[in-house]
């Protein structure tokens, strides 16, 4: 699946699209600015993908950090777990807010 531009998650958060948004910053990124979604860092990633697994490895999965870069290593685990339909933030929340905030 090809990754995704900051305008086109807000158009799918506008829609109420049917998409898991997996924010794995760490936890203090998280509290000073978010776009909503499920907090997972990339490090706690191998030990709680069971919990998504079941509902999610069929769907849409958004990952999304600060720059892109640690969620498209998630974006590649992820993949390598057998999800399905993994888009990376390309930018990040920096390209996310320099759009919207």
């Amino acid at each position: 699946m090809t990754d995704i531009t900051a305008e086109e998650l807000k158009l799918k958060i506008d829609n109420n699209d049917d998409f898991l948004l997996l924010d794995v910053r760490e936890e203090w990124e998280y509290e000073e600015f978010n776009i909503g979604g499920k907090l997972i860092p990339l490090g706690t990633l191998p030990g709680t993908i069971d919990d998504i697994c079941d509902t999610w490895m069929q769907k849409e999965v958004v990952v999304h950090c600060k720059s892109g870069a640690r969620s498209a290593a998630a974006k590649a685990f992820m993949m390598q777990q057998g999800f399905e339909n993994v888009r990376n933030l390309l930018g990040g929340v920096i390209d996310w807010q320099s759009k919207f905030s």
